[in-house]
């Protein structure tokens, strides 16, 4: 029993999202009492070694709605004070090209 309370809690679901150099995991987990919760982690590559660094934050559902009006507030204000082109990233075994929305001719 005491093995199992240390350990990482058991994931649920995982959804990864892969946005150029980095890559953000946002996973359900549940507490000992089945409590569901959300960690978002971000991982990017270090340039100098190689080593991946991670950040995470731990999301609870009695702050998601919050949570999620905060961050539409912050992007809304992005959007409405600078131009933003989202970016498509399509991967293939060994390269990843980033796609702008617009065609670009030469």
């Amino acid at each position: 029993m005491g093995d199992f309370d240390n350990r990482e809690r058991e994931e649920v679901y995982s959804k990864k999202v892969r946005a150029g150099k980095r890559t953000y995991f946002f996973d359900v987990k549940a507490t000992r009492s089945n409590d569901y919760y959300v960690t978002i982690t971000e991982s990017k590559k270090r340039l100098e070694d190689g080593v991946f660094i991670k950040h995470k934050i731990f999301l609870y559902k009695e702050d998601f709605e919050k949570f999620a009006e905060g961050l539409k507030d912050t992007v809304d204000y992005i959007k409405d004070h600078q131009e933003v082109v989202e970016k498509r990233y399509e991967f293939s075994e060994n390269t990843e090209v980033a796609k702008a929305d617009e065609d670009f001719s030469f």
